[in-house]
């Protein structure tokens, strides 16, 4: 717990744990989180409480990081990528009053280490992307994604496995 290089003034870090060596850009508001050494948080990014982001890690702007997330070491995450942590949201209760953090449940999510999710992916709850796996861009992932495996599409598909570890 160091130093941080804010490139601008901008941000809104409430609460958080930051790590060394940890950079974060632009107009990114996170509160209740953990950032741990040497990652990189793009501008326009949004981390909520009790998401862990591990080191060495990027994840890109405009990037949507919502509670019961944990991101592991060494995982890229691409621009405009979007966690959600409620299988079933809705505004309201059954009596038509507005919903509190007391009607739902926050369903976790794991990236595991050194894996890549391309932009404008949208990463469902529940689930965990493998090691080294690798989300294409734009895919909907609504099951687990096993280590190595590459994925696609909507919903997201296995297309290959990884034969070596990619540089």
């Amino acid at each position: 717990m160091e130093t941080v290089s804010i490139n601008n003034d901008k941000q809104s870090l409430q609460n958080v744990r930051l790590g060394k060596e940890v950079t974060i850009f632009n107009f990114v508001n996170a509160y209740g989180c953990s950032i741990d050494d040497g990652s990189k948080i793009g501008a326009f990014v949004e981390i909520q409480k009790g998401a862990t982001i591990g080191k060495n890690c990027k994840i890109s702007s405009h990037t949507f990081i919502c509670e019961g997330v944990h991101i592991a070491d060494n995982v890229f995450v691409g621009h405009n990528v979007t966690f959600i942590n409620d299988k079933f949201p809705r505004a309201t209760n059954g009596d038509g009053a507005l919903q509190t953090g007391a009607d739902w449940n926050c369903v976790e999510t794991y990236v595991e280490q050194s894996a890549s999710i391309g932009s404008s992916a949208t990463i469902l709850c529940g689930v965990r992307i493998g090691g080294k796996a690798i989300v294409g861009a734009g895919s909907v992932v609504t099951k687990d994604v096993p280590p190595y495996a590459v994925v696609a599409g909507n919903p997201a598909r296995i297309i290959k496995y990884l034969e070596t570890t990619p540089a």
